[in-house]
């Protein structure tokens, strides 16, 4: 039986990208091979490849002076590879949590670096308010996390900036449109909206490419070394690639960016209804901070025990849920509704809150 699966990544993926990469494992389209052996050079890769970035420039609408690579590594490497090339100076970091601290501290390496806005100051339970983020023109480039998956804040605005705008989207990407012209790049891990775990995206301008620090950097930590060779410098995660083309064909199947929004924000307005007047649990961001991909919450008052805390997590289990124990930093619980979640899992989620609920009162 499928589970209602909540994980904050890997997460649940859709019908058409398990199924449809599945057969590719046994043999991807006609050629007699799985998608798991086909040489990344051959000609049948190349158009998997080829489509899987077509898609992502339609389906995000990314105008066509920027480039899309998938590499290895994860965001947490791109942490690195951002200051390595950009920071030439000094670079400006919002912060607000664990990810965008370790993005920070790895940029701390290679320059001065300023914090310009941080929710710090309540826990990381809101995001700073795009109007306080005071953005200097003195700095080579500004870095945003937008949306947190540990403490569940979100920023859903595309900011104005006077330097370029990075912006690490490992867990909102593809969840809502924006305005990709405003950022110089874009990055995140693909195992939250877009496939599996082992491959990051890239979406960076061109002009930026080779606007690099005056340093010697390795071949393989340069931008123009993936953007030039088509991702194909060495060899890239192949299925993964093939995960992800489905998925987007999946989104594009089921109204764009626009149709994932729609059902994010119905997603989250239902848990966060539920939460907001339950006298067993309660959530933890603040109104207007809420992510829709990640939903923190905890026991209320009296009921915030270690005890009946594991009693909740050993029940969703026979209800068929999975992965909404809290990030091991904060504890408590945790919804990761990424754009493969249903209603219907929510809905589960829900009837067992409540089912719960009235056992405990």
């Amino acid at each position: 039986m499928r589970k209602h699966i909540f994980n904050a990544g890997p997460c649940k993926l859709s019908d058409r990208t398990l199924t449809n990469t599945a057969k590719a494992v046994l043999e991807m389209g006609e050629t007699g091979q799985s998608v798991l052996e086909v040489s990344h050079r051959s000609a049948d890769f190349q158009k998997v490849y080829d489509e899987t970035v077509a898609l992502m420039k339609e389906v995000l609408s990314i105008p066509d002076n920027y480039s899309v690579i998938f590499v290895g590594g994860g965001a947490s490497l791109q942490f690195g590879m951002i200051p390595f090339n950009f920071l030439k100076t000094k670079a400006a970091y919002v912060n607000t949590g664990v990810w965008s601290k370790k993005a920070l501290k790895e940029a701390e390496l290679w320059g001065e670096v300023v914090e310009i806005a941080s929710s710090a100051d309540k826990n990381f339970t809101y995001y700073p308010e795009p109007k306080s983020i005071k953005i200097p023109a003195d700095v080579d480039y500004v870095h945003i996390t937008s949306n947190n998956t540990i403490r569940g804040t979100e920023i859903f605005e595309d900011l104005d900036s006077p330097v370029p705008l990075i912006a690490d989207m490992s867990s909102d990407i593809a969840s809502r449109p924006l305005d990709v012209s405003k950022y110089f790049m874009i990055y995140g891990g693909c195992q939250k909206n877009l496939g599996p775990a082992g491959a990051t995206f890239v979406i960076i301008r061109n002009d930026f490419v080779d606007k690099v620090a005056d340093r010697k950097i390795p071949t393989m930590l340069k931008y123009s070394t993936h953007v030039d060779n088509g991702s194909m410098f060495n060899t890239p995660p192949c299925v993964c690639i093939y995960a992800i083309r489905e998925t987007l064909l999946w989104i594009k199947e089921n109204g764009g960016v626009e149709g994932m929004e729609k059902l994010a924000i119905q997603r989250c307005d239902a848990l966060y209804n539920f939460l907001e007047n339950s006298t067993v649990f309660t959530p933890v961001v603040e109104a207007g901070s809420r992510s829709r991909m990640n939903v923190p919450f905890l026991l209320r008052g009296k009921y915030a025990t270690e005890a009946l805390e594991k009693t909740f997590l050993e029940f969703v289990k026979t209800k068929n849920i999975v992965g909404v124990k809290g990030h091991r930093l904060v504890g408590g619980f945790r919804a990761s509704m990424y754009n493969a979640c249903t209603m219907e899992d929510v809905n589960a989620l829900i009837a067992a809150m409540k089912e719960f609920e009235a056992k405990v009162k």
